[in-house]
């Protein structure tokens, strides 16, 4: 495929990918978000009327 190149070990096995962004960049761009989403997903989640609270209790959000 071009575009892509595989990275491989001394036994030939795939280890990584080069991927030319000029051509693939939106769907690298669609990949790294669904791999961060996945990386997050057990991470404690906070509320946005909490995030709000502490903004605005910091001085970085008006009303």
């Amino acid at each position: 495929m071009q575009g892509i190149q595989y990275v491989t070990n001394e036994k030939g096995q795939r280890v990584a990918v080069i991927i030319d962004l000029k051509k693939y960049g939106e769907l690298w761009e669609d990949f790294y978000d669904t791999l961060t989403a996945r990386l997050r997903a057990n991470e404690p989640r906070e509320t946005l009327d909490s995030v709000k609270k502490r903004l605005r209790k910091q001085g970085k959000l008006d009303g």
